[in-house]
């Protein structure tokens, strides 16, 4: 997952309403959102190279999703897939809070990440490239390749627009976050970062949908759960240089509704 952006306890209706894209190599092997066979309270994709999965959510209502943290002066091999930070949490039964100190404790183990895991009332934030666990406060956020809410032009730009959705109805809503995530606009170089990756690279990499010759937005989701504990998850899948393939909409309801947001 590479762009986030989430209302966390802001809407009426929707105490979470999250969008998200998932960049990934075209040739990383992927199984669509379904509930899984080995584990049947997990509702999210699945990477068939590592088993792990990149955003997720379980009937009892916990969530997770991660990002990479872009460093190119900094990676290295032989660490841990960054995608069992997300499966591990769904999987097991850990409060949310002491989960992600676990994996602070763990955090060198893997190269950089951004990991949002919690149980819908409340949700934390950490990062191995940040100080400390965080919980996320309601109000409007965006995550991308570097830490929680860093204004990098799509994070800034998704944000805006999705305080401005939370005021339309439900399917406008939907189809306004897949227009922010669809969107391919290069930002201008001096709003780019410096990752180490060099400059064209960062051109290629700053638009929220990315395409390049073997690497690019794989699946775009849309998740909204309401006062009632009434989920709707939207996964549009995409190959390679943006073409589009299947689309899953799972509805579902959560074993326990949330707490109703305060406006």
């Amino acid at each position: 997952m590479c762009l986030i952006l989430l209302a966390h306890k802001v809407h009426p209706n929707y105490p979470l309403v999250l969008a998200a894209n998932r960049d990934e190599a075209y040739s990383r092997p992927t199984a669509p959102t379904a509930f899984w066979d080995d584990h049947p309270q997990i509702y999210g994709g699945r990477d068939l190279e590592q088993g792990g999965t990149w955003l997720g959510i379980t009937r009892a209502g916990g969530i997770a999703a991660v990002t990479n943290f872009r460093d190119g002066y900094a990676a290295k091999n032989g660490t841990r897939s960054r995608g069992e930070l997300v499966s591990n949490f769904l999987r097991g039964s850990q409060p949310a809070a002491d989960y992600v100190h676990r994996v602070g404790r763990e955090a060198h183990a893997y190269n950089g990440f951004n990991l949002i895991a919690g149980e819908l009332d409340e949700l934390y934030y950490i990062s191995n490239r940040g100080s400390h666990v965080a919980a996320i406060a309601p109000g409007i956020h965006g995550l991308s390749n570097h830490l929680l809410n860093t204004p990098w032009p799509k994070v800034e730009q998704g944000k805006k627009i999705l305080a401005d959705l939370l005021r339309h109805e439900t399917q406008e809503l939907i189809d306004g976050l897949f227009a922010v995530l669809a969107d391919r606009a290069i930002a201008p170089d001096d709003a780019l970062p410096d990752t180490g990756v060099g400059l064209p690279r960062e051109r290629v990499l700053s638009p929220a949908f990315i395409i390049s010759p073997t690497y690019g937005t794989r699946s775009s989701s849309v998740v909204l759960v309401d006062n009632h504990g009434q989920v709707i998850f939207i996964e549009r899948s995409f190959g390679e240089r943006g073409k589009a393939g299947k689309s899953v909409t799972g509805r579902f309801a959560l074993e326990t509704a949330p707490t109703p947001a305060s406006v």
